[in-house]
């Protein structure tokens, strides 16, 4: 995963990987106002238009997640991940595959196992 984050930061386009692993350790909350507090930071840095780190989602899931967050619960965001996880499975990993990051990658761990 380390090597997928550094090939998608080198095509600045790491909010994607990035946002679906805040929303997974986000569904670990189990406190109702740290869910609360968290849903709307990840709501200001990746689905809000315009936001630091937005990801790329249609308007009708962005105003899904607007009122989900009102009342958050551990699956807020869920529409908004399988959409992201839809972008990184067809567009970003076969790229990735096709890679120098990949490739490297490969022939370290070919080197690593052989020793």
């Amino acid at each position: 995963m380390k090597v997928f984050q550094a090939f998608l930061r080198s095509e600045f386009s790491d909010e994607n990987l990035e946002f679906w692993l805040v929303c997974e350790d986000f569904k670990t909350n189990r406190s109702s106002f740290r869910m609360s507090n968290r849903a709307r930071k990840i709501f200001k840095c990746y689905i809000q238009a315009e936001s630091p780190r937005e990801i790329n989602i249609d308007q009708k899931t962005r105003e899904i997640i607007r009122r989900n967050i009102q009342a958050p619960s551990p699956a807020c965001f869920d529409n908004a991940q399988k959409i992201v996880y839809s972008l990184m499975e067809r567009d970003s990993y076969p790229r990735f595959l096709k890679s120098d990051f990949y490739k490297a990658f490969l022939d370290s761990a070919s080197e690593t196992t052989q020793m």
